[in-house]
């Protein structure tokens, strides 16, 4: 992704729960279309992708129930929380997005959230397909024992 240094990259909203309900098979970077008291309630990092996915609906990708806080300084001319916002693909990548889905059990799920070096709000999408209990028990069993391995090195 970026460096550390530099002061425009930050993550507004990330979505740990899908690396474990999903296999993630690839990922993309796209934009997203908002509003101006959107980006404003970003800023502050309000926002929760957590619940939402990513569609392809009438020749176009959109992002689903993802919620933005209202921005209170914008009164009357605010936004919804949880509508439905456009993400910019290109033409190719979006056929190849259709193709991946159109494939049994994969799904479009938004992994993180962020500002990217230029300023600009930025969505990384992976195309997933769902894990099974076991597959989730195995997961956690890998974590954990990788996490005792680094500390049994710590302390030889």
């Amino acid at each position: 992704m970026a460096e550390k240094h530099d002061p425009n990259y930050k993550v507004i909203a990330e979505n740990r729960r899908a690396r474990f309900d999903y296999f993630i098979e690839s990922d993309l970077e796209v934009g997203i279309v908002l509003t101006g008291s959107e980006v404003k309630s970003l800023r502050t990092g309000q926002s929760n992708i957590a619940e939402s996915y990513a569609s392809v609906e009438e020749g176009e990708l959109w992002l689903i129930n993802g919620y933005i806080a209202a921005y209170k300084q914008a009164g009357v001319f605010g936004h919804e929380e949880r509508r439905k916002r456009k993400l910019l693909v290109s033409k190719k990548e979006l056929s190849r997005l259709w193709q991946a889905i159109g494939r049994e059990g994969m799904t479009l799920v938004p992994l993180v959230m962020y500002f990217n070096h230029k300023g600009r709000v930025k969505l990384k999408i992976g195309v997933a397909k769902g894990k099974k209990v076991a597959d989730k028990r195995e997961t956690e069993a890998k974590r954990d024992w990788n996490r005792q391995k680094q500390r049994l090195l710590k302390q030889g």
